[in-house]
């Protein structure tokens, strides 16, 4: 049997993204490069939106887990291919990280919307959901490399097999996810004293991802309203 690759391709989407593998952003925590790549504005109020945010998201974070780092790295990252996104990801001494893009910042039109998308990453993050996605993607991996060879693929057709059964992995439970995050940021954000339904409202305007087979991200309309449910305490 060759190799077994787990490369999972994970397109990133605006508004959020669970980065699996990677390096830590580039950029810093909210300087002054960053300061020239979004409007003052709008990095001005990232930063009062993430100093409140973040002794919320790790004070949840400790009563939530066990064993977990809950000190969140809150950064903006500069990377100038990057589009509109926020994600979550770890630097390499395991420190979660929160990051998001001045493109992102500049689309978000108060700091409700930043903080309920910097509350989802949190959330993310609490939740483990980088953890459970490492698994999946690496069960389908293993799985499409067994089924390649039993169906007699040559090394590149069982390396394919494997890389499309990770992604299919990594991809199974993206959207209950995605809807774990947007529950548990919305209560992260109405406890730091921001409005998650003002802030949900982001959604109303951006790019609707539909109910694509294997998508990543739900409907808007799906996000809206687990929203809401979670700010009526449902």
């Amino acid at each position: 049997m060759s190799r077994i690759k787990t490369l999972v391709l994970l397109p990133i989407l605006a508004a959020c993204t669970v980065a699996v593998d990677g390096p830590p952003p580039s950029g810093n925590d909210g300087g002054g490069t960053v300061a020239r790549s979004g409007s003052p504005q709008s990095v001005s109020d990232y930063r009062a939106v993430a100093a409140r945010i973040e002794p919320v998201a790790e004070s949840a974070c400790r009563q939530r887990t066990r064993g977990v780092n809950c000190d969140f790295s809150i950064r903006i990252d500069t990377n100038p291919k990057l589009g509109a996104n926020a994600y979550q990801t770890y630097d390499q001494s395991g420190r979660p990280i929160l990051a998001f893009t001045p493109a992102l910042l500049r689309e978000m039109r108060n700091r409700d919307e930043i903080a309920f998308a910097l509350a989802h990453e949190a959330a993310h993050h609490i939740e483990g959901h980088i953890s459970q996605t490492r698994v999946t993607a690496t069960t389908g991996a293993v799985l499409g490399a067994v089924l390649g060879t039993a169906v007699g693929l040559d090394a590149a057709g069982v390396d394919a097999a494997s890389n499309i059964g990770g992604t299919i992995g990594a991809r199974r439970y993206s959207k209950s996810f995605e809807l774990q995050a947007d529950a548990l940021g919305a209560r992260i954000a109405e406890s730091a004293g921001y409005d998650a339904l003002r802030g949900v409202l982001y959604f109303q305007s951006a790019r609707d991802p539909g109910d694509q087979f294997l998508g990543t991200h739900p409907p808007n309309a799906d996000r809206i309203r687990v929203v809401q449910n979670a700010v009526a305490g449902g």
